[in-house]
């Protein structure tokens, strides 16, 4: 397997963002670190996340993208993505997100001796924040269509992360759905049952789960 690196560690300070026609406080604007950042259950330290209701929590503390999706965006865009352009906490080496399964784990060694482990838990959905970030009222579609979404993950160990670090690529349950398989979910306007309901049995995060089943709910309703 390719060999996985950390190419960046990122985080975000509140920042206005005019969205539509109101202006939002966001943390979605990340930036790379130097040294090394403490990694915990609620995430990065020095890390803000200002909308609760949609990130952030212990299924979604570190969002992950990665450098082979970056590549796909520099064609798109015409110029390579600065790391933490899509808000993410960690670009990465070595993967693409949406082939990766819920219930894959990464496993970071920490020089120092310990070692950082994630759990894959969802999809990141694009929203209007990340249009804005853009500057591009038309990016959330593009997002939707390039199905390069990263993905978050909870924190199994805590530890220290920095730039350069090792990761170790876990599969996890070859069973368990694709990020991109829940990816597309949200887009299929009838998505099968059996699908959704085999999903459900992966280690999802709980907002994602909660959507999978309104899926389920409004099917049998």
């Amino acid at each position: 397997m390719t060999s996985i690196k950390v190419i960046s560690v990122n985080v975000g300070q509140p920042t206005a963002l005019q969205v539509g026609n109101h202006t939002k406080v966001t943390g979605i604007a990340k930036h790379a670190v130097p040294g090394r950042v403490r990694c915990s259950d609620t995430g990065l330290d020095g890390d803000r996340v200002m909308d609760r209701r949609h990130h952030g929590g212990p299924d979604q503390a570190v969002y992950i993208y990665t450098r082979e999706d970056y590549d796909a965006w520099a064609e798109r865009l015409g110029a390579e993505p600065a790391p933490g352009t899509f808000g993410e906490n960690l670009l990465i080496s070595g993967l693409e997100s949406a082939a990766v399964r819920v219930g894959a784990r990464l496993e970071i060694r920490d020089p120092d001796g310990d070692t950082v482990v994630l759990e894959v838990t969802a999809p990141r959905i694009p929203c209007g924040t990340l249009g804005a970030h853009m500057r591009d009222a038309g990016f959330v579609k593009r997002f939707a269509q390039e199905r390069r979404p990263g993905f978050y993950t909870r924190v199994l160990s805590g530890g220290r992360l920095g730039r350069g670090d090792s990761v170790t690529y876990r599969p996890g349950d070859p069973a368990a759905p694709t990020i991109g398989e829940l990816f597309d979910f949200v887009y299929d306007k009838a998505p099968e049952a059996a699908r959704l309901r085999a999903a459900l049995a992966a280690p999802l995060a709980t907002r994602f789960r909660t959507a999978l089943e309104d899926m389920l709910s409004k099917q049998a309703g």
